[in-house]
């Protein structure tokens, strides 16, 4: 979507709240819905509509925690020390201004950090009639199944833009109580009519706090122009004050997200027990069985399958890759054509080359296995460059750590790491060798050599029925 003209519109987002009803020690913000935090979500869809530098995200409540936790998007920070009200917080924005003499923006779009599903295609339409309407304030309505508890956005008529006021639940006349269109609590403004107004608002209400409503009331009053335009999606508007409200948004988020990669060619098997974040990408004519989770900002190629209750985390999978059920993945890379598991575990800086087989039980850690080798079975492989063609037998291990430090493990292409082979890191397999199973290996094997490291075997015949027979006479 290509961004509103940055020079005539700016973005605030009220985040200062504390939430109290969460019963949460975290700011309400950086509560997480779709796998990221809830203001986080918010500023995705301010940044389609105009640039990082031009939102304002209003902090409060911990604000050096929502500060640190936002601050690498780019956005800048407006504090309200106190909490006074949705319209003390624009106070501090202008006063903002006023003190830094940066260039005051001719519209200001103001957003809730805590309503996490408005879409930037609903955020660029509240612009766009704002503009075409000439308004000086537009609030965006939604009309919920029941709209009990939210105040009410009255219209000149039902088929005209024009609000002649917004009147909250208990103010409501019998006669309002049927009205549908409730306020979402986001709005936009034409910059010197909210702040001729910011200084007239009053604490003379129930919570001793200024509200921003208000000042349609005195735009209204002054003959300013006040208009509505309803979101399509009822849900973009909700914001949540509960932990049952917030997990129903999620609910919503990974439902829309499976119903976007659906229609991109992804084939999700009851979407409903998956666990998708918002951020992952999914090729088409991949399958996802199940119960799977795919988390933070993972992408999958085309022609993949997941199989069930795998959990999928900042990972990149090629094409063709096959997830055998029960595998976990934690910042890994795997090329096109790879198998894993079932019941792999791929950690951090896993690297698993083009047609690689990681199989049951194996764990791997900031590994890389070249094309084609294996390691099917009860493996653990850390710090090792592992080439092509390897095949790594069943139970054979790198010994990475010493106690205090890691040390690497090379092993060369075509090389056969025998069963429950032990190899301890430093050391290089050249290409070609092998190690004999049951092999502890402490130093370099050249190319093509055999390696032995285990105690030659001792028979004894008929030791057996001796041992028992002497067991007998005691």
């Amino acid at each position: 979507m290509d961004a509103i003209d940055a020079t005539g519109f700016a973005i605030a987002i009220m985040a200062a709240g504390k939430g109290t009803r969460l019963k949460s020690k975290r700011p309400k913000v950086l509560h997480e819905i779709g796998g990221q935090a809830l203001l986080l979500h918010v500023i995705d869809a301010a940044k389609t509509i105009v640039p990082a530098d031009h939102i304002y995200c209003i902090i409060g409540h911990e604000a050096d925690r929502v500060r640190a936790a936002v601050a690498p998007t780019g956005v800048q920070f407006v504090l309200q020390a106190e909490q006074r009200g949705t319209g003390h917080a624009l106070q501090q924005v202008k006063a903002h201004f006023a003190e830094t003499g940066a260039t005051i923006p001719r519209h200001f779009l103001v957003l809730s950090g805590d309503v996490p599903l408005i879409r930037p295609e609903t955020i660029a339409s509240i612009c766009e009639l704002h503009l075409r309407e000439h308004a000086a304030m537009t609030i965006l309505t939604a009309v919920p199944d029941d709209p009990t508890g939210y105040g009410r956005v009255l219209r000149v008529s039902s088929d005209k833009p024009e609000v002649t006021a917004i009147v909250e639940q208990k103010s409501l006349r019998p006669d309002q109580l049927s009205t549908p269109e409730i306020n979402s609590g986001i709005y936009c403004f034409e910059t010197a009519a909210l702040f001729s107004k910011l200084d007239s608002l009053s604490t003379d209400n129930a919570h001793a706090e200024f509200y921003l409503t208000d000042v349609a009331a005195m735009l209204v009053a002054d003959g300013e122009r006040v208009v509505a335009v309803k979101a399509d999606h009822v849900n973009e508007v909700l914001g949540a004050n509960t932990i049952a409200e917030m997990m129903h948004l999620d609910a919503a988020m990974r439902m829309e997200t499976a119903k976007r990669l659906m229609a991109q060619g992804v084939t999700i098997f009851r979407p409903e027990t998956c666990v998708i974040d918002a951020a992952v990408t999914v090729g088409p004519d991949t399958i996802i069985e199940p119960y799977v989770q795919l988390l933070g900002a993972t992408t999958i190629g085309t022609e993949c399958r997941v199989r069930s209750y795998s959990v999928i985390q900042q990972s990149t999978l090629g094409n063709g890759v096959t997830v055998r059920n029960g595998c976990i993945l934690d910042s890994a890379e795997v090329s096109d054509g790879a198998i894993l598991g079932p019941y792999a575990h791929l950690r951090p800086e896993s690297r698993i080359g083009e047609n690689a087989h990681v199989g049951n039980f194996v764990e791997t850690k900031k590994v890389t296995l070249g094309k084609g080798s294996k390691a099917n079975h009860l493996n653990y492989l850390g710090d090792a460059i592992i080439g092509a063609g390897v095949n790594v037998g069943a139970g054979a291990i790198t010994c990475n750590y010493d106690g205090v430090h890691k040390h690497q493990t090379i092993i060369g292409d075509g090389a056969f790491v025998g069963s429950d082979s032990t190899l301890v890191a430093p050391v290089t397999i050249g290409a070609g060798a092998y190690i004999a199973a049951g092999s502890c290996i402490t130093e370099d094997v050249p190319e093509g050599a055999l390696a032995l490291g285990r105690s030659r075997q001792t028979t004894k015949p008929g030791w057996a029925a001796a041992k028992q027979a002497a067991i007998k006479k005691t």
